[in-house]
């Protein structure tokens, strides 16, 4: 029997200041679709949360890994992103047959002498199942992670903006500097 298991890559967090690019891939049961499946960024929080953990319980298999900020500064956020997406796929517990990636750009797939099939999808977060799911686990993880990382370097408020350039970010860094989070060779720090 072929292996025509799909895995679907997104990932959130590159266009901060602060924190890591999070990237996901979800394998998804064609036979057990999880509901209201969309681009993370047309779904509110709670109901992200919901449809979350329906993907991880109906998912055949799902990986979240990132890079943190040090390897953004020391390797860029494109070959960031792209190191993200390789170890999420490394982390699946089932070797894909191919990935569809949201986008326009897909990571190396070669893993130990195999190759993986790839396809670049702009859009595909809003359009493809597979790439939907991870775009909403990846989402919920990095969210969760800067509502932690708020309280271990508290006066930045990474819960309210997740480590984006808002107005209050960078009215904190004003004061207080960066902190080891911040993304040293992204403006405002450059």
């Amino acid at each position: 029997m072929v292996n025509k298991l799909i895995a679907g890559i997104d990932e959130v967090g590159r266009g901060t200041i602060a924190g890591p690019v999070v990237a996901a891939a979800v394998i998804l049961d064609n036979n057990c679709i999880p509901s209201d499946l969309d681009d993370s960024k047309k779904i509110t929080n709670t109901k992200r949360k919901i449809i979350s953990d329906e993907i991880f319980c109906k998912a055949i298999t799902w990986a979240i890994s990132y890079s943190d900020a040090s390897e953004i500064d020391s390797i860029n956020i494109l070959q960031a992103t792209m190191l993200a997406m390789r170890r999420s796929i490394l982390n699946l517990g089932v070797y894909p047959s191919s990935v569809s990636v949201d986008g326009n750009k897909i990571p190396d797939l070669d893993f130990f002498g195999m190759s993986i099939k790839g396809r670049s999808v702009i859009g595909g977060d809003g359009t493809v199942a597979e790439i939907s799911a991870a775009s909403i686990i990846a989402k919920v993880y990095r969210d969760n992670l800067m509502i932690n990382l708020d309280k271990v370097y508290p006066g930045y408020f990474f819960s309210s903006h997740k480590g984006y350039g808002t107005k209050q970010h960078l009215q904190a860094i004003h004061i207080l500097g960066p902190c080891p989070i911040h993304r040293l060779t992204f403006k405002p720090f450059v």
